[in-house]
């Protein structure tokens, strides 16, 4: 299978290099005219660790961190040990037993092709009440996840000062209002 990005000619991997660790990422159709190179960070700690160090420098002086579950959770943990917080928040992809007046906001990415909610409990809607806060990911593609959790963060009465990932997908690489580490070409499926 080939797949071509403005004249480059792939097979079945696109090579990554952030922070000095590179990666062989499968190239994945997502759907009838578009595959994408799969980024996985759940369980490689070396990119986890290494991706960290180097946004943890980039991101300015904040209250509090912020992820959506799943994917960013590794990543917002170490990003927060390395900068000394105390506390990370993860908007949670499904209402909890234990969530006591949950606050809510609708979502659709680019990998889950679904509609999903986000959900902060009682708890963290007042950790995040007058605060400044860091949204963290692993990808930001579309902008679609990290807007839901900018609504979120700005009904608790947050104020967003910073949208960071490790990397930017296709036209999001163009956004001046996001900190990344990398690009990340997408590939127009070649039938």
């Amino acid at each position: 299978m080939e797949y071509n990005d403005g004249g480059m000619k792939m097979n079945d991997f696109y090579t990554l290099t952030v922070a000095n660790v590179k990666r062989e990422l499968p190239i994945i159709q997502i759907n009838d005219d578009l595959a994408i190179a799969s980024f996985v960070i759940l369980g490689d700690t070396e990119m986890v660790c290494a991706a960290a160090k180097e946004l943890a420098k980039k991101i300015p002086e904040v209250d509090i961190l912020i992820t959506a579950e799943a994917k960013g959770i590794p990543l917002v943990f170490e990003i927060s040990r390395i900068r000394g917080h105390q506390k990370y928040i993860v908007a949670r992809k499904s209402i909890k037993a234990y969530m006591d007046e949950p606050l809510i906001n609708e979502v659709e990415s680019i990998t889950t092709q679904k509609k999903q909610f986000l959900c902060l409990d009682s708890t963290d809607v007042e950790k995040i009440q007058g605060k400044r806060v860091a949204i963290i990911d692993d990808v930001i593609s579309t902008g679609d996840s990290i807007r839901a959790v900018d609504e979120l963060v700005t009904k608790a009465g947050g104020r967003v000062i910073a949208k960071a990932a490790i990397l930017a997908e296709g036209d999001a690489a163009n956004r001046d209002d996001i900190i990344f580490l990398e690009k990340l070409p997408l590939f127009p499926f070649q039938k």
